[in-house]
C-alpha cells in the first residue's frame, strides 16, 4: 500500500471528506425508531400512573375461594401470568392504568374473560366462576 501526503490529493477529495465529516455526527445520534417509541410508551405510562391489582376468585353456590388457577393479565403487548393462593387471590406487579384483558383458567370451571378498567393506584377485582353446563370428553 502505497502512502499519499495531503498535498498528493485533489481539491475535490478534500472537499467530499469534508462533506462526510460534517453528516457524521448526525449520523451518529440518530436514533431508530423503535427506540423513539419505547421513549414515548414510558413517558405515556408515565403520565397514566401505575396501578397493582388483586384479583379474588371464588366459585360455585358457596363461593368457595379457587386455588391455582391461572389469570392472564394483557395490555398493549404485554402478557402477565399469575396464579391464584389458597385463599383465591393473584396479585399483579406494578402494571400502567388503561384498559387490560382478564383471563382466567381453572380446571373444572368455566374459562373467564373480560376487559376491565384500571383507575386506581391499587384496585381490587372480584370474578365469580361457575361450572360447565356440558361434559366434553
Amino acid at each position: 500500500m502505497r502512502y499519499v501526503s495531503p498535498m498528493q490529493l485533489k481539491p475535490s477529495s478534500i472537499a467530499i471528506f469534508f462533506a462526510l465529516l460534517l453528516f457524521m455526527p448526525v449520523h451518529l445520534n440518530a436514533r431508530p425508531q423503535s427506540e423513539k417509541n419505547k421513549d414515548n410508551d414510558k413517558q405515556s405510562s408515565e403520565k397514566q400512573g401505575v396501578s397493582r391489582l388483586r384479583i379474588e376468585l371464588t366459585g360455585g353456590d358457596e363461593n368457595k375461594p379457587i386455588a391455582d388457577a391461572s389469570v392472564y393479565i394483557k395490555y398493549k403487548k404485554v402478557e402477565l401470568n399469575v396464579k391464584t393462593n389458597q385463599e383465591g387471590v393473584a396479585r399483579s406487579p406494578d402494571i400502567p392504568r388503561g384498559k387490560i384483558l382478564l383471563q382466567v383458567v381453572a380446571p373444572g370451571w368455566k374459562t373467564y374473560g373480560e376487559w376491565q378498567q384500571v383507575t386506581e393506584d391499587e384496585q381490587t377485582i372480584h370474578i365469580h366462576l361457575v361450572r360447565p353446563t356440558t361434559r366434553w370428553y
